[in-house]
Formats: structure tokens, C-alpha cells, sequence
């Protein structure tokens, strides 16, 4: 929480993040036309991708058709990514509606989109208050971001 906050100070991260001018640097992966993906920077798992709308929108009910329609669509693309990439054995996928629910960011919605792979939680969360992570933000952002210019090309043909 003491990151989450520390970020908060800039505004909302789903606004600041898509105008900052370098999609690598701010783990921007897809930019659709009211939607975009971006990599978690505080994963719960590695792979960790959020697909929210660009307009600044906290109900899901006040998204419009278009909206709706490109977030699930780019969510089902960025699964088809992970599972090229990562060959997970699972995905939870969720929207955290208000403070409530859990949402860090209850003011801008976003999809997660989380790989899971059968054991891959154990004791360093609990014990640890730690999550370890097998391979860098950086380095699953590459791999995605490889792998998504490899299906968008594939089925441009």
C-alpha cells in the first residue's frame, strides 16, 4: 500500500500513464481506440496486465458499447498473448468495484488479467510478506509485447 500511495501523488495512473510519452517506460503494451493494456507495476502474479478505458470512468455501468466491447475484446487478446508467451495453466480476471471490493484505484476502472500456474502461490507471501517473482517487470513486458506484434501480424494476414 505504501507504493500504491506513493504513486497516487501524480493523479490517477490510468490518466497520467497513457500521455506520458514512452509506452515502454510506462509498461504500456496496447493501445486500442477507447482502451488500452498495461502491465501492472505491482503484479500479484508475473504476467500481471490491466485493460482499462482511457476516458476516466470508476462504473462499469457508465462505460458505453464501444468501450465495453473493446475492453473485453482486448482482454481476450492480451489472454491469447499470455498463454503464447507464458503457457499458463490459468488466468483470474476481475474488476475491483470500489474501496470496498479492493479496488486500489476504485475512481478509474481496469480489468485484471492474472496468469496462474498450479502451485504458484507458497510460503513467502505469508512468511515472507514478500512475493518472489521468477522474471522482471521488464522482461515479461518485452516478452509480451514480442509476442503481441507476433499474433497482431498473424492475423493481419
Amino acid at each position: 500500500m505504501r507504493d500504491i500511495e506513493s504513486i497516487r501523488k501524480e493523479g490517477c495512473i490510468f490518466c497520467t500513464r497513457p500521455g506520458a510519452g514512452d509506452d515502454r517506460e510506462s509498461l504500456i503494451l496496447h493501445r486500442g481506440q477507447a482502451v488500452y493494456a498495461i502491465m501492472n507495476l505491482y503484479p500479484y502474479n508475473t504476467g500481471h496486465v490491466m485493460v482499462t478505458p482511457y476516458r476516466h470512468v470508476g462504473d462499469l455501468e457508465r462505460l458505453d458499447e464501444g468501450e465495453m466491447r473493446e475492453l473485453m475484446d482486448l482482454t481476450s487478446l492480451m489472454i491469447r498473448v499470455i498463454k503464447q508467451e507464458m503457457q499458463p495453466q490459468g488466468f483470474n480476471l476481475g474488476i475491483n468495484l470500489g474501496k470496498a471490493a479492493g479496488a486500489g484505484y476504485d475512481e478509474h476502472i481496469h480489468m485484471h488479467i492474472v496468469p496462474r500456474w498450479q502451485g504458484d502461490t507458497n510460503f513467502m507471501p505469508v512468511v515472507g510478506e514478500s512475493k518472489v517473482m521468477p522474471e522482471s517487470i521488464a522482461g515479461t513486458y518485452e516478452r509480451l509485447l514480442r509476442g503481441l506484434g507476433d499474433l497482431l501480424k498473424d492475423t493481419s494476414n
